[in-house]
């Protein structure tokens, strides 16, 4: 048995993991990571097979905050940054069998028959009606109030499977979409809301944050590399098991198994980034019942689908992907176009596109067979894209049971109790997905904080 003191340690070496270490070397604060798996970057995994790169987790990030914008120009000469090509600014939605051009302007949301002409004309009243006063409010109940339903069916909801592949009515935009929920409580409408928050001179608008969708030249695996020989592989410990955490009166004692040893460290901080349900297991000193507002909290199970053709002949793929509204009673939830949004990542002539089955309404799709997941898709693309022969060059399938955390009424309960038991045991950090957001943005911002908050 190993034995030895270290002032922080982080638990999990995914992207919140990551990142926090990052800035802490930056500090000089002495750290090891923790992770039980036998590589870093936990669900961001680049594969490279038959002239393909593609993505086990997530594909892509958005650059909508300070410090992406920050972490990637302090990681210039290691990794080069890709945007996702122009023709991918058009979004795709399915009504009727047939993908329609998400409305990008005045004129296009007038003429487009995503939504009825009686919505259109409600629109126009939009920035004239009063701010909800339920911070509970759903998201389905936000949007039918201000914006009508066919704008809630057609608009609302496939941007809700793309992000969260959730459910409208159960999220809560206070938690789930925070800056939608400011713009009408600070400016009183959506659309309103997003004129005046450019004009307000309180309000930093830094040229950099550019919200465009960003990967790494040949996959984000790259990225995370970059950061991982930032920070030492010396400060890495992979493939740990039976892990346990407990508290003693100078801070917490941390015992783990690696091959045949076994290790015991002392550290004064614990950041924790593993989600909701992993926490019992690892904190034996938190009680179940104390913490079941956060393990309560509900995961979205997606099967994410990787399929790759080397001669594409179906619809030209001229978008950044389709999504796939819950009214239409389709078997997947939406597409990613990748080849389309970012260069080599398939074959000249060839198409790569990561599908997806699942999500909080349709949960048991995400737990078919492989095969029986192979014919949903065959049949969806032959239908949706016009295909007539399916004969894929890669098709692969990654199982994510615990996907996406869904921010719904429980938030608030469980924002207060990871508060509470922070405030209780002091140096224990609980982050990760469990708060604060889901996307890659969310993580990098939130590893800031925290690291300048020890």
């Amino acid at each position: 048995m190993s034995t030895s003191s270290n002032r922080t340690v982080i638990i999990g070496a995914g992207l919140t993991g990551l990142v926090t270490a990052y800035h802490l070397k930056k500090r000089g604060i002495p750290f090891t990571i923790i992770e039980r798996n036998d590589r870093v970057g936990g669900v961001i995994c680049t594969k490279r097979q038959k002239g393909f790169v593609f993505e086990k987790g997530p594909n892509s990030g958005v650059v909508s905050n300070i410090e992406v914008v920050e972490l990637l120009e302090e990681l210039k000469h290691s990794v080069d940054v890709e945007y996702a090509d122009k023709v991918s600014k058009a979004r795709w939605i399915c009504k009727g069998g047939r993908w329609r051009a998400l409305p990008s302007g005045l004129m296009s949301a007038v003429t487009t028959p995503l939504f009825s002409l009686k919505d259109k004309f409600r629109i126009l009243g939009e920035p004239f009606r009063k701010p909800g006063t339920n911070p509970e409010e759903n998201l389905a109940s936000m949007v039918r109030r201000r914006m009508g339903e066919s704008y809630l069916k057609y608009a609302v909801d496939p941007f809700i499977l793309g992000i969260y592949a959730g459910d409208p009515e159960y999220l809560i935009p206070k938690y789930a979409l925070p800056k939608l929920y400011n713009l009408e409580q600070k400016y009183g409408s959506f659309i309103g809301g997003a004129i005046k928050k450019k004009r307000d001179k309180t309000v930093v608008n830094d040229k950099r944050i550019n919200r465009e969708i960003f990967s790494v030249r040949g996959g984000l695996s790259n990225l995370i590399n970059a950061i991982y020989n930032e920070i030492g592989a010396e400060n890495v410990m992979l493939s740990c098991t039976s892990l346990k955490i407990s508290k003693h009166d100078n801070g917490y004692n941390i015992s783990y198994s690696s091959g045949d040893n076994k290790f015991d460290l002392c550290a004064d901080n614990v950041i924790s980034t593993v989600g909701g349900n992993a926490l019992p297991g690892i904190f034996s000193f938190l009680g179940k019942s104390d913490i079941k507002p956060i393990t309560n909290l509900k995961y979205a199970p997606v099967a994410e689908v990787v399929v790759g053709f080397e001669k594409w002949e179906g619809k030209p793929l001229m978008a950044f992907g389709g999504l796939i509204p819950h009214h239409e009673n389709r078997k997947i939830l939406g597409a990613l176009f990748l080849s389309s949004q970012f260069k080599n990542r398939a074959p000249e002539g060839g198409a790569l596109m990561s599908l997806f089955v699942g999500g909080m309404r349709n949960q048991k799709l995400a737990m078919l067979p492989d095969n029986e997941i192979q014919s949903v898709v065959e049949d969806e693309l032959r239908h949706l894209f016009g295909l007539n022969e399916f004969k894929p060059r890669i098709f692969k399938v990654y199982r994510h049971p615990y996907a996406i955390p869904q921010y719904g009424a429980q938030s608030a309960e469980r924002i207060a109790k990871i508060e509470e038991i922070e405030s209780i045991y002091k140096g224990l950090y609980l982050a990760g997905n469990i708060r604060n957001g889901i996307g890659m943005a969310d993580r990098i911002k939130q590893a800031k904080d925290l690291a300048y908050t020890i």
